[in-house]
């Protein structure tokens, strides 16, 4: 077998659903942590894993792959395959996508930015992330309403993108007591074989 290894950085919700992901498909690999505050990842070798120096990267053999929602896709494409977590017909393909989509913009924009500004002090528009995260986690909640998982009736790599920075919207400022489809759904990540916690802040406002 070849040797995995995941660049990760502990308090990052795009590192945490690769390591997630990973757990998930029970797939061993070696986490490396990046010193962001050091500024590990604008070093060369760093930037020769992935140019817009980011966590994570997964290497795997001789794959390396930037960027956590292709890592998810990769995940699932080489080492699934029954099909579980994406699937293999065009629709379904494409709920998916939607997904993915809403992770790499409302939630980047919305709840993660708001935990980022509250945690590491990151100018934001607040009030303007906070109105994305609100729009987002209305729509997740209503579409939860009628099935457990964001696509259906089984969860697929659409949760495990939008699972971390969800979870930790709280730590940003904001609440998901409004949304009580969406603590459920939640709440059955959790619950999944294999699912791993990303660490807490001490920053919480709901």
């Amino acid at each position: 077998m070849s040797q995995r290894r995941l660049y990760h950085f502990a308090l990052s919700g795009h590192a945490h659903r690769a390591r997630l992901m990973l757990s998930l498909l029970g797939l061993p690999c070696e986490i490396v942590e990046v010193d962001l505050k050091g500024g590990a990842h604008k070093r060369p070798d760093f930037l020769a894993l992935n140019p817009f120096g980011q966590v994570p990267v997964l290497v795997d053999g001789d794959a390396v792959i930037p960027d956590s929602n292709a890592i998810l896709v990769y995940l699932a494409g080489r080492y699934d395959g029954a099909g579980k977590w994406l699937p293999r017909d065009p629709l379904g393909q494409a709920q998916v996508q939607r997904w993915l989509s809403a992770a790499a913009g409302p939630l980047a924009f919305g709840p993660a930015a708001a935990r980022v500004a509250t945690l590491f002090g990151a100018p934001l528009d607040m009030a303007k992330a906070h109105q994305l995260a609100d729009t987002l986690f209305a729509v997740m909640e209503r579409e939860l309403a009628t099935r457990p998982y964001l696509t259906g009736a089984a969860p697929t790599i659409a949760d495990v993108a939008l699972f971390s920075y969800t979870a930790h919207a709280p730590e940003g400022g904001v609440s998901l007591t409004p949304f009580p489809n969406v603590q459920a759904w939640l709440a059955r990540i959790r619950d999944l074989p294999g699912f791993v916690p990303m660490p807490a802040s001490a920053v919480s406002a709901a």
